[in-house]
């Protein structure tokens, strides 16, 4: 008996993600069942989400973690592939390499540790200079209130960047009116 996808199909697949891989810009997951990029430079993944309004969203999760498997699956990859929402993970064990937010190179677990992140799902949402600026998602949650507790934190953090972007643009008008 054998298992998996064979033939064009296969290659398809394999040639689609040797595509993406080679842009530099996303790697796959590590974790079984993954649905989410990891990233290879967060400081390139938070510009692009400021740009768009919105704050970069970091998973970490453990491989085999069944709720991290319902958070990923059921909540976050959806969002990532709808666009809406920038969304990586980062694997609690790993060892692969990832720039971080002020661009020195790091594990995925030195990362971990450095957020003082311990439970399995956490879900972080970071605005400007990599600061996180809403509360995470600690744990799997109730799955009728997830999507909820998300969505709340999505919008508190997209209200914050806004206020950000009016403020910061507010001063400098003010600088360019008294110059």
């Amino acid at each position: 008996m054998t298992t998996g996808t064979s033939g064009p199909t296969r290659r398809m697949v394999l040639g689609a993600a040797a595509a993406v891989a080679s842009t530099g810009l996303v790697r796959p997951a590590r974790a079984t069942g993954a649905t989410l990029p990891a990233p290879v430079a967060l400081d390139h993944a938070l510009a692009r989400a400021l740009e768009k309004g919105n704050p970069l969203v970091v998973m970490v999760s453990l491989e085999g973690c069944p709720f991290c498997r319902v958070a990923r699956d059921s909540y976050l990859a959806p969002l990532h592939r709808e666009g809406s929402v920038a969304v990586y993970q980062i694997d609690m064990r790993s060892a692969q390499a990832v720039r971080d937010f002020s661009g020195s190179t790091r594990s995925h677990e030195d990362m971990v540790r450095a957020w003082r992140v311990t439970i399995a799902p956490t879900v972080l949402f970071f605005g400007a200079q990599g600061k996180e600026i809403v509360a995470r998602l600690e744990g799997g949650y109730i799955p009728d209130f997830y999507g909820a507790y998300l969505d709340q934190r999505l919008e508190q953090a997209r209200a914050l960047i806004k206020g950000t972007r009016q403020a910061n643009f507010s001063i400098s008008r003010a600088e360019r009116s008294t110059s």
